[in-house]
């Protein structure tokens, strides 16, 4: 078979998460995979680093895909034209975008759709293109893949996809994410808050991820227990970070509350093994990765209540209503003076990561391609 993907995420040093999904599950396929032919379709020069077998064929067109006309542009006219050319089986998209202009069968992993519930998040063009395209995409789709029950079951009813033709393929985690010895937590600590442990936030800003319900939580904690934590915030801004960055400026404790910005895999995986806890607590999450990792880097997590988090942390997480700030504060509260909870929680954590790993991802998602032609 040729295996058609767009692989317009896989970005050198700038993986996110469907970047990751993108990068685990198809080094996983394609090394697996020797007898079918994979042609790996980008929007700009690649690194060789994503060249994971001699299998792959891949294929620069431009322009480069990252505004809602180049978009259209890239998967209406650009697609259609390299899956011609290469003959390809099957069109495979780990973003979810489509092209509405070919006959070839495509496979969509459409991770979530927050843009329908929480359309002012996004800026105004970008709202509009989601909410235009994704409902075609789902229906012009041979098959569906996502990544929770949660995802599935509202493309189901935002869209009115029918039932049997969407997959559910869970994110993975990386298995070097693993408890750190003390002695590099210490070390790690001293870096990042001086030595000061710290509750730990991974993903991009923006105001999906209520980063700003976060900074209140974290200030009124402050305010009641005193004590020398910190709040680590990692991640690169988004869009619509303004909101965030007024109620840092506004904190009391804003010098307790350190940003990072984005920062390596190697370093991303230190900072989860050093911290106190996770802090995530998201309005809407299709998966939510960082409850995996902190799970397998042996911390507890703190996380919300809503969408698809609760299937992913399991019974081993602290749960709290990302809207009820006071929720969020005790819950900060509990982790950092009750050792008894954080030691039960991390001990659950460790056995509910078990059921999320980027091998299974891999082959789910392998099977969901083979339904798709079959």
């Amino acid at each position: 078979m040729r295996i058609a993907v767009n692989t317009r995420l896989l970005l050198k040093g700038k993986l996110e998460g469907i970047g990751w999904f993108s990068f685990e599950t198809l080094r996983r396929i394609t090394q697996n995979h020797p007898e079918h032919q994979f042609i790996f379709i980008f929007d700009r020069p690649y690194s060789e680093d994503f060249i994971f077998s001699k299998n792959i064929i891949p294929v620069v067109i431009g322009p480069p895909a990252r505004h809602p006309i180049l978009f259209y542009l890239w998967f209406e006219y650009q697609i259609p034209r390299v899956l011609k050319k290469y003959k390809a089986d099957l069109f495979l998209s780990p973003d979810g975008y489509l092209s509405l202009k070919t006959k070839v069968p495509q496979l969509a992993v459409i991770h979530d759709i927050n843009f329908v519930h929480r359309p002012k998040d996004f800026p105004w063009i970008i709202e509009k293109y989601y909410n235009r395209f994704f409902p075609e995409f789902a229906r012009k789709a041979t098959r569906i893949a996502t990544v929770s029950n949660y995802s599935k079951e509202d493309i189901i009813r935002s869209f009115n996809v029918e039932r049997d033709k969407i997959d559910v393929v869970f994110d993975g985690v990386n298995e070097s994410f693993q408890p750190l010895p003390s002695e590099k937590q210490n070390r790690i600590r001293q870096e990042y808050t001086g030595g000061a442990p710290y509750f730990l936030f991974v993903g991009a800003l923006n105001p999906r991820k209520n980063v700003t319900g976060l900074l209140k939580a974290f200030e009124a904690f402050k305010k009641e227990k005193g004590g020398t934590e910190k709040l680590l915030i990692v991640g690169g801004q988004m869009h619509k970070t303004g909101e965030i960055f007024e109620t840092w400026k506004n904190m009391h404790f804003k010098n307790d509350v350190v940003f990072t910005g984005r920062v390596s895999t190697s370093a991303l995986h230190s900072i989860f093994g050093s911290a106190l806890a996770l802090t995530f607590v998201p309005f809407f999450e299709g998966f939510g990765i960082p409850i995996a990792e902190a799970m397998s880097a042996g911390i507890p997590v703190i996380c919300s209540n809503t969408t698809s988090m609760p299937e992913v942390g399991g019974n081993a997480a602290l749960y709290v209503d990302p809207f009820d700030i006071k929720q969020i504060t005790d819950a900060m509260l509990n982790i950092s003076g009750d050792p008894l909870l954080r030691k039960e929680l991390i001990a659950k954590g460790f056995e509910q990561k078990k059921k999320f790993s980027w091998d299974k991802t891999a082959r789910l998602l392998w099977e969901s391609i083979e339904r798709t032609l079959h």
